[in-house]
């Protein structure tokens, strides 16, 4: 194997990105370094008090509570997503008439800015009052779930599941159509 070594004339062209990320990366996280082992008190007056804040943190009782939210919070948006993810992609890989508006449609909760996803959520679909899922509770003849009050944790989950599943879907397809013909007629063909 034959392995050039790298001009200078190549240095010099790459240069200014490095420095752009270093002025744009590098630069503010080692100022919320410096910041974490500081206790401002006032613009004039810092304390260096080390790795205090990291102690306190790691004695907080509410932090284990928090982490075992959070994982279970990952885990379960990733259960949810790469399966309904792979059959979305799946579903619309193959040809079928007004499959570029199913993609579209598909695709389009990924451009919902989060706020508004989160109001939309709160408002339109999980009110327990006029929401849209009291109102099927409702059609079945079940009383209606308050959502974000008795399962906050699958509340968010549930929203942020809704609003990346077009992503996931959207890495699945390109996925599926970067496959060769061959590997892909023997890939689908498994799951048919």
């Amino acid at each position: 194997m034959n392995i050039k070594p790298v001009n200078q004339k190549a240095w010099f062209l790459i240069l200014p990105v490095i420095l752009c990320v270093a002025f744009s990366a590098i630069l503010p996280l080692m100022t919320v370094v410096n910041y974490s082992v500081q206790d401002i008190i006032s613009p004039e007056r810092r304390v260096f008090v080390g790795t205090e804040w990291f102690k306190a943190v790691m004695r907080d009782d509410d932090l284990q509570g928090a982490l075992l939210r959070q994982i279970t919070f990952s885990l379960a948006v990733l259960v949810v997503e790469i399966p309904l993810g792979i059959a979305l992609a799946l579903l619309v890989n193959r040809p079928f008439p007004g499959r570029g508006i199913a993609r579209v449609l598909l695709i389009s909760p990924f451009f919902v800015m989060p706020t508004a996803n989160a109001l939309l959520w709160k408002h339109m679909m999980m009110n327990p009052v006029y929401g849209v899922l009291a109102q099927v509770w409702i059609f079945f003849g079940a009383t209606p779930v308050d959502w974000l009050t008795d399962w906050p944790l699958w509340s968010v989950i549930i929203m942020i599941s809704w609003q990346w599943l077009p992503f996931a879907t959207l890495i699945f397809m390109t996925s599926l159509q970067s496959l060769n013909r061959e590997s892909r007629g023997c890939w689908i063909a498994g799951f048919s």
